[in-house]
């Protein structure tokens, strides 16, 4: 496995395909600006010095959307909130959300007054913790992309074998196309590398769409170091050629088609709702997931409506995370960056998530 590994990490491989493109680049016309819709891409560019490396070149990396925690907007966390404080319930959810700022404290700040919020590795955790909690109600605030959506969905049907009645789904997965295709819409971008996990679950052709709407190089890349730069290579290629080509270069992993197991298992329990309010980039219509009626004793959202908040507060006063969701803006351009806001007093959710672009910033650049 190491030796595996190895080969995508090769020092001689990565210079040399950096050599490449640079000297191919050289022939575009600055900026040409490429769009990395995964905060795991974001990080890969900076954890091996890839922007350092392709610093002298008319490449403009554009951080995009592709953060699931960052794009939560602050009412669906009051709301998380207000389920949690509920008598004889435990809240659960993934670690990132727990620090994501609601409009008054996040669900850490809740566990922090004696609230039972729990965060867990895996959602299957949640059939756990229900059986041997019969008498209390467990609430699991599902997050995430198309890549972690099948998880979720099989929890729910296991969770109707099981005859659990204590258990509830927050539903908050979200979608990969709906949001770069917002974001394009408002912003300049040339080529865009896609997403390589939720490419597993869905396919390449989720892309198709966007480079029919679009017209621009679109490339799934792996988040190896080699693998970034021959999917940049790829794109310099298309727009030298000028081309616009739907590429799949994480091949070893990805295919047209995608995972139709879980595809399936997404289809029985979730359809896609009429809109969703995304952090920074305001409703988009038909952009994530909400559980099916068939299934809407398990839904929170049905069965606990009346305790749901309607409204939330504005986002914190110069906070740029919206604009860097647009690509309009980097983690260096706002001023609370470094300052006020930092990993461990997060202003707005770009910092907090792992995989958020304010979090990468801090981690190598700060």
């Amino acid at each position: 496995m190491a030796d595996f590994i190895g080969s995508f990490r090769d020092k001689d491989t990565i210079l040399a395909l950096v050599s490449q493109i640079k000297k191919e680049s050289s022939k575009l016309q600055a900026p040409f600006k490429i769009m990395e819709v995964c905060g795991g891409h974001t990080h890969s560019l900076m954890r091996y010095g890839l922007l350092n490396l392709l610093q002298d070149t008319p490449l403009d990396f554009v951080h995009g959307p592709g953060c699931p925690v960052c794009v939560m907007p602050k009412l669906r966390i009051d709301e998380a909130i207000a389920l949690a404080q509920m008598p004889d319930t435990i809240l659960i959810t993934l670690a990132d959300l727990m620090r994501v700022p609601g409009s008054k404290l996040s669900l850490q700040g809740l566990r922090a007054r004696g609230a039972d919020v729990r965060f867990v590795y895996s959602p299957l955790q949640a059939l756990e913790i229900a059986t041997t909690n019969p008498h209390k109600k467990v609430v699991f605030v599902a997050i995430g992309f198309e890549t972690t959506t099948p998880m979720t969905a099989s929890l729910l049907l296991q969770a109707r074998e099981k005859g659990l009645r204590n258990l509830f789904f927050h539903n908050n997965h979200v979608l990969v196309p709906p949001s770069v295709q917002a974001v394009l819409k408002n912003a300049s971008i040339n080529a865009l590398i896609a997403p390589s996990h939720v490419s597993v679950i869905t396919g390449a052709k989720i892309y198709q769409p966007l480079l029919d709407l679009f017209q621009i190089p679109i490339v799934v890349a792996g988040f190896e170091p080699v693998d970034m730069l021959d999917g940049i290579l790829r794109i310099v290629r298309q727009a030298l050629n000028k081309q616009a080509l739907l590429e799949v270069q994480y091949s070893r992993v990805v295919s047209f088609a995608g995972n139709l197991k879980a595809q399936s298992l997404i289809a029985q329990t979730m359809q896609v709702r009429p809109s969703f309010a995304w952090r920074g980039l305001g409703e988009i219509p038909f952009s994530a997931m909400q559980v099916r009626p068939e299934f809407a004793d398990f839904d929170a959202e049905v069965v606990f409506a009346k305790l749901l908040p309607k409204q939330s507060a504005l986002e914190p006063k110069n906070c740029l995370c919206g604009q860097i969701l647009k690509g309009l803006a980097k983690p260096l351009d706002c001023t609370l960056f470094n300052k006020a806001c930092t990993p461990s007093h997060p202003v707005g959710a770009c910092m907090v998530s792992a995989e958020g672009a304010c979090a990468a910033y801090f981690k190598y650049l700060g």
